[in-house]
């Protein structure tokens, strides 16, 4: 959506002057630039200039499960994510709160008991509609930030630092640093390649899951589609504190994440759900397909048989999953169940410095 606080809270991205107009269209005091968008649902706040690097996920072959479109309640790995961002950020009512890289937008439906005011930010436009329906959400670039400085109290940035390059994420950092007001915190969920023995426990379980795609029991192509977006600009915990202090912050918290019960749950566990939902979905549109043609004459029978793609078939899975989801209380049982069992993960590994972390940093 595009409420009037949003409207009050954005500057332009290229000078930082105020904004004159409405939600269709936007004139910098400043420079002059006008911002019409397409979207009556989000703001297109995207600056002037041009950067050489792009994330991939403005490509649609990274949405085309459509994993987006739809807000399940956060379970499984989004529910850790969403249980330690509260726990340290900790947001209040007179917090103004921005959600760096806010992907579909979800953590920022799942987290409106917050009572604070609230944007998400993203520079690729697949937001669930359920977000644009319910929260503040705009287009624009994380190095070029479309808000004066010292806007913002709190923020924070989810799996978003390891698809950075270097330079891309000191300029991130940068502006982070001059949205936020002095002593404002940003918590931030990444990793960096150094890992600690621990982690050879979840090189075993991809070794599996890869050994399970091999044989056609699950389906990694769209994961594998999606950390070929990966860049991991980070060497270690001391070069995240070194990034961080060259952009103004200082590490107030931090706990790791090593997912060994987390990986097998995610990995296998769900994979074969999902390649089970795939392949049923599959079976049933060649079904279809199939009577359709027996009912238009026998000469038509071979056209529409087996019509659905992989990504079609994988599109129906996850549509179904969030469907048993949201419909099943014993499919949410589960879930939350395995949840639990993943959280042995913060508790045993918690403090054993490793790759993947959670770390509040404080804005100097």
């Amino acid at each position: 959506m595009i409420s009037t606080a949003l409207l009050s809270l954005v500057r332009c991205p290229d000078c930082h002057s105020t904004l004159a107009g409405g939600p269709a269209s936007l004139r910098c005091t400043g420079c002059g630039r006008t911002y019409a968008g397409e979207s009556t649902d989000f703001l297109d706040l995207r600056p002037r200039e041009s950067f050489a690097e792009h994330t991939k996920y403005l490509d649609e072959a990274l949405h085309a499960d459509a994993r987006h479109e739809r807000v399940s309640p956060p379970l499984l790995g989004s529910k850790i994510r969403n249980d330690m961002l509260r726990a340290f950020l900790r947001p209040g009512p007179d917090d103004i709160v921005l959600d760096l890289g806010c992907g579909s937008g979800r953590t920022l439906l799942w987290n409106r008991e917050w009572d604070a005011q609230t944007a998400g930010v993203d520079i690729s436009p697949f937001f669930a509609q359920e977000a644009r329906a319910q929260v503040d959400l705009m287009l624009g670039d994380l190095r070029r930030l479309p808000f004066a400085d010292a806007t913002f109290t709190k923020a924070y940035s989810l799996d978003v630092l390891e698809h950075l390059s270097p330079d891309a994420l000191a300029g991130m950092l940068r502006e982070a640093a001059r949205v936020l007001k002095t002593g404002g915190e940003l918590f931030v969920y990444s990793h960096v390649r150094k890992n600690a023995a621990i982690a050879r426990g979840l090189r075993a379980i991809n070794a599996l899951a890869k050994r399970l795609d091999g044989l056609g029991l699950i389906d990694l192509r769209q994961e594998w589609l999606r950390k070929s977006d990966h860049v991991n600009p980070l060497a270690d915990i001391p070069e995240l504190r070194s990034v961080a202090a060259a952009a103004g912050f200082r590490i107030k918290k931090i706990r790791y994440y090593t997912p060994i019960v987390g990986g097998f749950v995610e990995n296998i566990l769900m994979r074969l759900a999902e390649k089970r939902l795939a392949d049923r979905a599959r079976r049933a549109a060649h079904l279809r397909s199939a009577a359709g043609a027996r009912t238009e004459g026998a000469g038509h029978a071979e056209a529409g048989v087996g019509a659905m793609t992989e990504a079609q078939a994988l599109k129906a899975a996850r549509a179904e999953g969030k469907e048993r989801v949201a419909r099943s209380r014993t499919t949410r049982a589960v879930l939350r169940t395995l949840t639990l069992a993943m959280k042995l993960d913060l508790l045993l590994f918690g403090h054993v410095e490793s790759g993947p972390f959670f770390a509040l940093l404080e804005r100097q």
